[in-house]
């Protein structure tokens, strides 16, 4: 492969031998003839060698076209052939582009972006308008992480009184999950003329939206018996016939710090109980880590109350359409487009803006 200046493979997010040394560990491990005997440790193998892959083939596409654009590039220019190079110059535009993406990547260098996550909203100060924008952010989110490719579950809802969610917690699964959405934690502002005012009249709702990095069974994360209080209780919500009738979903506490952790998708207490427990070693974890680091803090946040000055972002749709990144001063103007999950924009410069942070 070709070497450009500037380009470096070691000491950064791209040490692209680290990551082929990586790449053919993974795939060695999944030539094994008894690979896929243990699901769980098969599919974290899946997903790691997934989340290399993501690293090395956007590098290595970019040095084959600069590599191929350069030939083509000096036989136009001795032939002197005008159409071909206008069509260098567009696909140039092209590799310029991946290039941006290649750079957004390297910003996702922490040892948790990779990961898995917990995904959460809350609705805030409003009331069932706050429940209701609540609901738009989980169809929202829901759209966003349909188009990125990652798969999501739910893993407790609760309702609102008259309309929408009150609160409700995904596990989304998928390619440096974590590190994207985690730029979506804190306090998000709606501005709207209310479906549920009689005097149309225009309304602010809250919500704000939390994201944990799901860590392997592997972290060391010690919980006694004693320091946790779990409850079964019924499931909530639409679910046939099981849902309502068995104590099957489960409320974990952690008595030492009062984070508590709630599932009640799966049938099973059993698996319920699991899916919390990796929960609330998740928060616990994020807490420590808190203690000793200062960039974690930041990047767990403190959201502070779920209202008026804490918004990092808002969704205005009267008296005029715009959605503003409070933190970046990034703006659209189609509100549609971004609630329909066009998230991209605000994602990335909010990654830049981390990146920035991180080097003073």
């Amino acid at each position: 492969m070709r070497r450009w200046p500037g380009f470096k493979e070691s000491g950064s997010g791209f040490d692209l031998p680290a990551k082929e040394s990586q790449r053919l560990e993974f795939e060695k491990k999944m030539s094994e003839p008894d690979f896929w005997d243990n699901q769980d440790v098969a599919q974290k193998i899946v997903s790691q060698l997934s989340a290399v892959k993501s690293v090395i083939d956007p590098v290595v596409k970019v040095c084959s076209d600069i590599n191929d654009l350069s030939d083509f590039f000096e036989l136009a220019s001795s032939e002197s052939d005008k159409e071909s190079l206008a069509s260098i110059e567009a696909d140039l535009l092209d590799v310029q582009k991946l290039c941006e993406k290649i750079e957004l990547r390297g910003l996702l260098c922490r040892p948790e972006d990779s990961k898995n996550c917990y995904f959460s909203i809350h609705a805030g100060a409003g009331g069932t308008e706050s429940c209701d924008w609540a609901s738009m952010l989980l169809r929202m989110y829901s759209r966003f992480f349909e188009l990125s490719g990652y798969k999501f579950s739910e893993l407790d809802i609760t309702p609102g009184e008259e309309a929408g969610v009150r609160s409700v917690t995904l596990n989304v699964k998928g390619v440096f999950a974590f590190g994207r959405l985690s730029c979506e934690t804190g306090v998000h502002r709606l501005v709207r003329i209310s479906p549920f005012d009689s005097q149309s009249r225009r309304h602010t709702s809250f919500a704000a939206v939390d994201c944990l990095p799901e860590f392997d069974d592997d972290i060391q994360v010690d919980i006694g018996d004693e320091e946790m209080r779990i409850d079964f209780y019924r499931a909530s919500g639409a679910g046939g016939q099981h849902v309502n009738k068995t104590s099957s979903a489960v409320r974990i506490t952690h008595l030492p710090t009062g984070v508590v952790v709630q599932c009640q998708n799966e049938r099973s207490q059993h698996k319920n109980k699991a899916q919390a427990m990796g929960m609330l070693k998740s928060k616990l974890y994020m807490l420590e880590q808190k203690k000793r680091d200062d960039h974690i803090a930041k990047l767990y946040g403190d959201k502070g109350e779920i209202a008026w000055g804490n918004q990092i972002r808002s969704y205005v749709m009267q008296p005029y359409q715009m959605v503003k990144d409070h933190r970046t001063d990034f703006q659209v103007g189609n509100v549609a487009a971004v609630l329909d999950g066009g998230l991209d924009g605000f994602i990335d410069s909010y990654l830049r803006l981390r990146a920035k942070e991180r080097q003073k």
